[in-house]
């Protein structure tokens, strides 16, 4: 009898998957809890989005969640289609870092409604070696 041994990391959330957003925003404070320190995954993921218009999607960090600096800790490129983008995040290099927030931006051009209009979602899980 063999034992088959899998491990599986638990991805967890900054911005909710299939969240709609028409402005700017940003999501909620994530405590990083056992994360902190380590490298992870932050993965954008952009389920809907309309032609003419563009989403950018920053990831901020802070040591207390209340002040969250005035440069973000990394930029995702500018997205025009729906697609993953996965990035690697390094918090061994950020100390004191324990809380990571995302804040997004969006931009709508040309006819038709003004408004943009974007599904996606952010995910955050420890990156295992």
């Amino acid at each position: 009898m063999s034992a088959n041994i899998s491990t599986q990391t638990m991805v967890n959330y900054l911005v909710a998957p299939e969240t709609l957003v028409e402005t700017n925003g940003e999501g909620p404070a994530y405590e990083l809890g056992p994360r902190e320190g380590k490298p992870v995954i932050i993965v954008l993921g952009v389920t809907e989005i309309i032609e003419q218009e563009s989403l950018h999607v920053s990831i901020w960090g802070s040591a207390d969640g209340e002040d969250w600096g005035k440069q973000a800790l990394f930029w995702f490129p500018q997205k025009f289609y729906a697609g993953s983008s996965p990035a690697a995040l390094d918090l061994k290099q950020l100390q004191g870092v324990k809380f990571l927030r995302a804040r997004w931006e969006v931009n709508r051009w040309g006819r038709g409604d003004p408004r943009p209009c974007f599904k996606f979602g952010v995910e955050i899980q420890e990156l295992v070696p």
